[in-house]
C-alpha cells in the first residue's frame, strides 16, 4: 500500500462508505459478531448455473463483500489495486514462489549490461474499447507513468523508476524495448504489480476524471458501473485471450460478472457472508477468524514490502534522538497489544523495516524491541528526560514528552484501533503522553494531520514484493525535492548508498546481503517500529471454486478462474 500526500484531486473526494460504521467500539462489533456466528448454521444459498464446458460450469455473478471504497478505480492505494487487477493485464506476472512469468509479454531478453529489456508481446490482444494492445500501447503507458502529465503519471511506478528509467519504445509492432540509465534489478517486480496494469491509450485521453470512473483495460472483466457508496459491477470480457501464466485456464472468465460491494462495517460484511448474501468476503474479522477457518475455504496472503509500522518523525524532538526512539519502542508491549486486539489472528512484527513474506527478511529481527519498561526508563534518563510533571509525563527544558499518533482506517483494520489504545496506556508508564489522532481516509490522503508539525508518529505500510521498497521509504531528499513517501524524515546517505548498490547488484546472494545490511541498519536506528503485518484474507462459499490471490505484491483476489459448483 502506498502512503502519499499528492493524491489526484479526484482521489481526495470523501465517500459516504469511508467512515460508515467501521469505527464502532470494538466491544459492540465483537458482541454483534458473536450473535452472527450463531447464524452460520443456516444453509447457504446456491447460485443457478448456466451451461457446461467440460467439467466447469459457466455463469453466475460473484457477490463479493469488500472493506474500503477508493475515490478512483485505479491509482496508488492498495484498495485501488484490488479493483484494477480485475480489468487490466500486466506486462509480466509473479508466481507464488516469486518467479517472474509471462503475461502480456510472452518472452523477454536482457542485455549484458542489464540496461535494455526487450519484450515480445502477445499477438491479437485488444483493450475492451477495441484499441489494439501492441508494443506501442504499452510504451505509451510506461512513458506516461514517468511523465509530468497528471492524467498519465503513475504514483506507484514513478518512485521506483524515476532514477533509472530512460525510455520505452516499440521497435516492432509486437516488440517493446525498455531502456534504463542504470541497472535496476527490481524492474520486473515493479511491472508485475497491479498498479502497473496496462490501460487503453485511447481511453486515457479522456482525462483522469473519466478514467477514474470508467477505466479501460484488456482484462477478463469490464467495469460496468460504479454506484458510489455501494458497489462496482463488472461484466465478463467475452473476448479475453491474454491470461497470465499463473492462471488456471485460458480464454474468457467462467462467471458472468462480479458485484463488488463496499461493506466497511465488519459486522455487516461477515454477517452478509454467513447468511448467504455474499459469496466471498475480504478481511475476516478477528473475532470470526477461527470460525471462518473451521467452516469455509479461507485464503490468506501476508504482503511483502513493509509491515504495518509506526514511523517516528526524526527531524525534530523528541524523536530526533535515537535514544528516545528506542525508549518508545521498549516502553510498549506491542506484541500484547496486537494479540489482544486481533485475538491471535495476526502476528506481531517487531521488524519495522521489512515484512516477513519478503525474500530478504531477517527473522531474528522479528522480535526487536520487546517490552522492557526498565530499559525504556534508562534510555529516557540518558537522553535527558529526567523530570516529570504532576501528571507523570516526562519534561525536558520545559517541554512535555508529547507524542501525537496520526492514523487512518485507510491503513488500519477496525480491530487495530484497540491496539493503539493499548500502546497509548503502556507508554504512559515510561512518561510518554501519547495522543491519538484518527483521521478519515479522504482527509488523510489530503494531508490532514500529516504536516511537518502535525505528528510525531504516523501508522502506515507500503506493499511490494520485497526489499525494493527501501527505495520508496528511504530515498533522501535531493536537489530541493522532498521524498514525500518518507514520513520518518530519516535521512541517511550511507543507508541510501547501500540500497542503490543492492538495486544494481546482479548477483542474487550479494544483492540479498546488501538489502539485509540496510534492513539491520533501519531496525537498529529505529526510525520505524514494527507492529503487525498487512494480510489479505478471503472467505469463500464452499460452492465457489478456484478463487486465488495474486502474488504481484498485494495479494489481490483473482476471480478470473472462479466458477460455481452445485456440490456442497
Amino acid at each position: 500500500m502506498i502512503w502519499r500526500l499528492d493524491m489526484h484531486s479526484s482521489n481526495a473526494r470523501s465517500t459516504r462508505r469511508f467512515t460508515g460504521k467501521s469505527n464502532y467500539p470494538a466491544r459492540t462489533v465483537k458482541a454483534t459478531l458473536l450473535v452472527l456466528l450463531g447464524l452460520s448454521q443456516l444453509p447457504s444459498t446456491i447460485h443457478a448455473q448456466e451451461g457446461v464446458a467440460g467439467s466447469v460450469k459457466r455463469g453466475g455473478v460473484i457477490r463479493y463483500g469488500h472493506f474500503q471504497e477508493p475515490a478512483c478505480l485505479f491509482g496508488g492505494w492498495v484498495q485501488q489495486w484490488y479493483l484494477q487487477r480485475q480489468y487490466s493485464d500486466n506486462l509480466v506476472a509473479r508466481s507464488e514462489d516469486g518467479k517472474i512469468v509471462p503475461w502480456l509479454a510472452e518472452s523477454w531478453t536482457i542485455s549484458d549490461d542489464k540496461k535494455i529489456y526487450t519484450f515480445e508481446i502477445k499477438p491479437n490482444v485488444k483493450f475492451t474499447d477495441g484499441t489494439s494492445l501492441d508494443a506501442q500501447a504499452i510504451a505509451d503507458n510506461i512513458n506516461g507513468w514517468l511523465s509530468n502529465d497528471p492524467d498519465l503519471r503513475n504514483p506507484t511506478a514513478a518512485p521506483y523508476l524515476s532514477d533509472s528509467f530512460e525510455s520505452a519504445s516499440a521497435i516492432a509492432p509486437l516488440r517493446l524495448q525498455v531502456t534504463l540509465k542504470v541497472p535496476f534489478q527490481p524492474l520486473l517486480n515493479v511491472f508485475a504489480q497491479s498498479s502497473q496494469g496496462i490501460l487503453s491509450p485511447s481511453a486515457l485521453k479522456r482525462g483522469l476524471a473519466v478514467n477514474c470512473e470508467n477505466p479501460v483495460g484488456s482484462g477478463p472483466f469490464i467495469v460496468d458501473k460504479w454506484r458510489h457508496g455501494w458497489e462496482v459491477t463488472f461484466r465478463r470480457n467475452p473476448d479475453y485471450n491474454s491470461a497470465p501464466a499463473t492462471a488456471k485456464h485460458q480464454g474468457p472468465a467462467y462467471i458472468d460478472g462480479i458485484s463488488w460491494k463496499f461493506l466497511p462495517d465488519q459486522t455487516v460484511r461477515y454477517g452478509s457472508f454467513i447468511t448467504g448474501e455474499t459469496d466471498a468476503i475480504y478481511d475476516i474479522p478477528a473475532i470470526a477468524w477461527k470460525e471462518a477457518n473451521s467452516r469455509f475455504p479461507v485464503l490468506r496472503h501476508i504482503t511483502g514490502g513493509t509491515p504495518l509500522r509506526l514511523a517516528l518523525y526524526t527531524a525534530r524532538p523528541p524523536f530526533d534522538d535515537v535514544l528516545v526512539r528506542k525508549a518508545f519502542a521498549y516502553s510498549t508491549d506491542r506484541k500484547a497489544a496486537v494479540d489482544t486486539s486481533f485475538l491471535g489472528s495476526l502476528p506481531f512484527e517487531g521488524n519495522g523495516a521489512l515484512s516477513q513474506s519478503s525474500p530478504e527478511y531477517l527473522r531474528e529481527l522479528g522480535q526487536s524491541y520487546t517490552y522492557d519498561i526498565r530499559k525504556a526508563n534508562q534510555l529516557l534518563d540518558q537522553a535527558g528526560w529526567t523530570e516529570r510533571n504532576p501528571s507523570g509525563v516526562r519534561v525536558k527544558n520545559g517541554n512535555p514528552l508529547i507524542v501525537r499518533v496520526s492514523y487512518s482506517n485507510a491503513f488500519l483494520k477496525p480491530d487495530g484501533e484497540q491496539a493503539l489504545q493499548v500502546i497509548q496506556q503502556q507508554a504512559r508508564a515510561a512518561g510518554f503522553d501519547v495522543r491519538l489522532q484518527p483521521t478519515n481516509p479522504a482527509d488523510f490522503f489530503a494531508g490532514k494531520n500529516l504536516g511537518p508539525d502535525d505528528y510525531e508518529i504516523v501508522l502506515l505500510y507500503w506493499v511490494a514484493p520485497g526489499a525494493e521498497i527501501f527505495r520508496i521509504s528511504w530515498k533522501p531528499d535531493q536537489k530541493g525535492e522532498t521524498n514525500r513517501f518518507n514520513p520518518s524524515r530519516y535521512q541517511d546517505l550511507t543507508l541510501w548508498d547501500v540500497i542503490q548498490r543492492a538495486e544494481q547488484e546482479l548477483n542474487g546472494a550479494r544483492r540479498t546481503a546488501l538489502y539485509q545490511q540496510a534492513e539491520r541498519k533501519i531496525v537498529d536506528e529505529a526510525p520505524v517500529i514494527g507492529l503487525t503485518v498487512l494480510d489479505v484474507t478471503l472467505a469463500t462459499r464452499p460452492n465457489l471454486k478456484d478463487v486465488w490471490l495474486d502474488r504481484g505484491s498485494v495479494g489481490e483476489p483473482v476471480f478470473y478462474d472462479a466458477h460455481f459448483d452445485d456440490g456442497k
